[in-house]
């Protein structure tokens, strides 16, 4: 039997697994169903939590090209403009945590990690779809659209939220519509004007939506995305993301500037909606026997915990270090991964979910919200059990 490990998946998530498995000199075929790699999206948080694992891979150097470092995440009230609490960031979280807090954009990310896995004898395929997944005592047997068959000890489903290789494993319960959209966008800090350039992490509260718009390439540009409740019709998996700005500007008119007049100022965003799955109830949903499940296709999770590709990061690291622990038993070792990061994966879930409940509040429970905010400020916005966990 061929001794590679078959990833699936040529997203973030993949490719931090791939990269930490060559890293560890484990041999690695990565299968990427799209003909060429990309990533879509637009920006992406990474707590100090996730940074020091890329530090860690060597890649500390090449983040500080792409990223940014805000100094402090501000939370402001939507319709007042008032500042609600400040947490600290920049040198506060590498004194308390050890590392930095990053605002990259995705497509940067993405880029990273695919040129560090290059450097690494990792066989990658792009246009492979798998068919078939079969699995027994001695190793996973698989099967491509094209009719290729491999036989690999270990399959690692790191394809995303509509994952192939989470319906072979768990075929049960699809992806849940959230009920919540995100329009999202990234523009040129110097084609707005200078009162709405920004270096920080802003959220913007209000009743029913929130935004949050952050620097990334150095800096250079700001990432927006506004949150909004409400659904779409039509097959979630082949969405036209195409979005309406005068949509958009409609559903937050209530929102003062400067927020207001950043929504007016651009013209170009694109719709997601939001799809997750419940926390994770068990070991069992994270891995099998040879297959293990990392990101999205294992604990897809809201974004308002910004933690989404920091967990697929971070489950990169622990599946290297428990297939390292116990080498020549690739079914006790997935044991291992999946009980060391399913209870933190669900946490993390969890959380998201009630932030976003947080975030949306109105009426009394959002004066209380506020009120809050105001007298425990950095308190209720750090979060120590998450940014101070090491993988």
């Amino acid at each position: 039997m061929d001794k590679t490990m078959v990833i699936v998946g040529g997203g973030i998530g993949g490719l931090a697994g791939a990269l930490a498995a060559a890293r560890a000199g484990l041999p690695v075929r990565l299968l990427e169903q799209a003909a060429a790699f990309g990533e879509v999206g637009a920006g992406i948080q990474l707590g100090p939590n996730v940074v020091r694992v890329l530090q860690g891979w060597g890649l500390g150097d090449a983040l500080a090209r792409v990223a940014a470092f805000p100094a402090r995440l501000e939370v402001r009230n939507a319709l007042s403009a008032a500042t609600l609490g400040v947490l600290p960031l920049g040198e506060h979280a590498v004194a308390r945590y050890g590392a930095a807090y990053a605002t990259v954009a995705r497509a940067d990310l993405h880029t990273l990690l695919l040129q560090a896995v290059q450097t690494h004898p990792v066989d990658l395929q792009l246009a492979t779809i798998l068919t078939q997944v079969q699995q027994d005592a001695d190793g996973v047997h698989l099967q491509t659209a094209a009719g290729d068959r491999w036989q690999t000890p270990l399959l690692v489903g790191a394809d995303g939220l509509w994952s192939r290789v989470r319906q072979h494993l768990l075929p049960q319960a699809q992806p849940r519509a959230t009920g919540h959209l995100a329009f999202r966008a990234m523009v040129r800090q110097d084609s707005l004007p200078v009162m709405l350039r920004s270096q920080v992490v802003t959220a913007w509260l209000g009743p029913r939506f929130h935004a949050v718009q952050y620097p990334v390439r150095g800096g250079e540009w700001l990432n927006v995305v506004a949150i909004v409740q409400g659904h779409v019709e039509g097959d979630p998996q082949s969405w036209d993301h195409s979005a309406n700005a005068a949509e958009l500007r409609a559903r937050l008119a209530n929102a003062q500037a400067p927020l207001l007049d950043l929504i007016h100022t651009i013209n170009d965003w694109r719709l997601w909606p939001l799809y997750d799955r419940p926390p994770v109830a068990g070991a069992a949903e994270q891995a099998q026997g040879r297959i293990a499940l990392l990101g999205d296709a294992a604990h897809p999770m809201r974004p308002y915990l910004a933690q989404g590709a920091g967990m697929a990061i971070e489950d990169a690291q622990q599946l290297v270090a428990s297939l390292e622990a116990q080498p020549r038993a690739v079914p006790a070792a997935l044991a291992h991964y999946a009980q060391s990061r399913w209870q933190r994966n669900a946490r993390v879930q969890a959380r998201a979910i009630r932030n976003g409940k947080i975030f949306h509040l109105q009426g009394p429970l959002r004066v209380g919200r506020d009120t809050a905010l105001r007298l425990l400020g950095a308190r209720l916005l750090d979060v120590p059990w998450l940014y101070g966990y090491r993988a």
